[in-house]
């Protein structure tokens, strides 16, 4: 079979490398380089936040989540990268002031599902056990099976595996108009296929409704200075702070969720918000290095819950908005099971 993805970002990847198991052609079409230099993909900290998303998600993206845990290192093996995924779980903590805000957060999670009764409560001598670097904090809560994968390293290697494989080839530069059922538009052409997968995030507006984009902007900082070796995260009175570890002393820093399609740089409040609180979680990031500072705009439908259309000969996958990594490989499963693999 020959199949056509509209949008190669992280579904439009996740959705390839499934397909190529099967041994079929895959046509990608997407509007970036091959290097997905605009893709949202390439801006996610990657973590796979099972429990600390229920706060504001629905209940069903935990067991989206569970089900992406044990999906993504056999994709990883794929592209010869497992070192690119972490489960060794992650923290959350807050301020002395904020330990009440702490509290319900926990037990907002623990209303949800069942397996958030095995979230640790920790006091000041586990945190330094399990974290010697925020040994400062005095309470906190250690949320088991949670981890990341690396974003940046997936969406490269990625990359370099599917333009050399035999059974793709890839348009870049190429913005498709319209996908329909077989079919694919873009420019003054269209082509037909077998089966056609419409993967474009925000570039699927016209014949999506309700999408919209959210905004979200991330620090990648280094420095010799901190040693955490898990994702963090710190409740924040504005938002709750992320800090994700990455080789080489790097980590990835952001939280910020704005309602706007605006891909601008970084606003003067949001930086100085996110480096405060960054700051405040370990003063050695006062001496990091700010590597990158970056902005871009997740899918986000009305419910702010993923979407699968299935049809004859199309599968429309769209609104993962700021769960990407934590769910795309369980979508795409679900996806292709009800569609082209039915």
């Amino acid at each position: 079979m020959n199949i056509a993805i509209a949008g190669a970002g992280l579904v439009g990847r996740v959705l390839a490398l499934n397909l190529l198991k099967k041994g079929y052609n895959i046509t990608l079409y997407d509007s970036d380089t091959a290097y997905g230099e605009e893709a949202a993909g390439i801006t996610a900290a990657g973590m796979l936040a099972v429990f600390a998303e229920l706060e504001s998600a629905e209940s069903i993206i935990f067991d989206i989540g569970q089900r992406s845990i044990e999906l993504w290192p056999s994709l990883l093996e794929q592209l010869g990268i497992m070192e690119s995924f972490q489960q060794k779980g992650s923290i959350i903590t807050a301020h002395p002031q904020d330990a009440n805000e702490l509290e319900h957060f926990i037990e907002t999670l623990q209303s949800k599902v069942a397996e958030a009764s095995k979230i640790k409560r920790l006091n000041q001598a586990e945190i330094m056990e399990l974290e010697p670097d925020l040994a400062q904090h005095t309470k906190g809560f250690y949320l088991p099976h949670e981890g990341q994968v690396d974003a940046q390293v997936f969406m490269k290697t990625s990359s370099d595996y599917l333009l050399a494989h035999p059974h793709v080839t890839w348009h870049q530069n190429t913005t498709v108009d319209k996908v329909e059922e077989g079919m694919l538009y873009f420019g003054n052409q269209s082509e037909r296929y077998d089966w056609v997968f419409d993967a474009r995030g925000l570039g699927a507006n016209v014949q999506m409704e309700n999408l919209r984009g959210v905004r979200g902007e991330v620090f990648w900082l280094e420095t010799s200075e901190v040693k955490i070796t898990r994702p963090t995260r710190m409740l924040h009175p504005r938002y709750k702070i992320y800090i994700v570890p990455r080789p080489n002393n790097r980590y990835i820093i952001g939280a910020t969720e704005i309602e706007s399609e605006d891909k601008s740089p970084m606003s003067v409040r949001s930086s100085l918000e996110l480096l405060s609180a960054v700051y405040s979680v370990h003063s050695g990031f006062g001496e990091a290095r700010i590597v990158n500072m970056v902005t871009n705009c997740r899918p986000t439908l009305k419910d702010n819950l993923p979407k699968i259309e299935n049809s004859d000969k199309l599968t429309r996958i769209n609104g993962l908005y700021r769960h990407g990594y934590l769910m795309a490989p369980a979508i795409v499963e679900q996806a292709l099971n009800e569609g082209i693999f039915k």
